[in-house]
């Protein structure tokens, strides 16, 4: 007989237990969620509940409504924010490279233009496989076997 009560003690005392950890967690659940600012799955990490729990613990509360309302807004506008800032970003890297090929157009155009010609540097970078590099006369020889006109250099310095 007094082996029974006991059990009946123990198991009264557990439940208590259990509940008062499950109201606990309630409020924790909802200070987290409306006082703290947690997203439902970041609640369910740190209790380590599951987040079908969680949800429906904050729907039942009558702030929730008001709550997601008011999340929907602030993600909205900072979604509009960082898209501003991406292409405010994207602008002025796409501003850098055009302002890099310009330059690299107006060097071209200054090299090619027919109206001084082309430097022999520039001439034999631009046909590199049509010279050799000589060691003894230490510049660039024109490969006889190509043919040469009047206007290609025979050898760069």
């Amino acid at each position: 007989m007094l082996v029974v009560s006991c059990q009946k003690v123990v198991s009264k005392n557990l439940t208590k237990d259990a509940e008062e950890v499950f109201m606990s967690n309630k409020d924790r659940i909802i200070d987290l969620y409306f006082n703290e600012k947690y997203k439902p799955t970041e609640i369910a990490k740190t209790l380590n509940i599951s987040n079908a729990y969680i949800t429906k613990i904050i729907k039942k509360d009558p702030r929730y409504i008001d709550e997601k309302t008011s999340r929907k807004l602030e993600n909205k506008t900072k979604n509009i924010s960082d898209t501003k800032k991406y292409i405010k970003q994207q602008r002025e890297n796409n501003s850098i490279l055009e302002a890099y090929m310009r330059q690299q157009h107006i060097q071209a155009t200054m090299e090619l233009s027919g109206g001084h010609g082309i430097n022999n540097r520039a001439f034999r970078k631009w046909n590199s496989s049509a010279y050799n590099y000589n060691d003894k006369k230490k510049c660039f020889v024109f490969n006889k076997k190509l043919g040469r006109s009047f206007d290609v250099p025979k050898f760069v310095k």
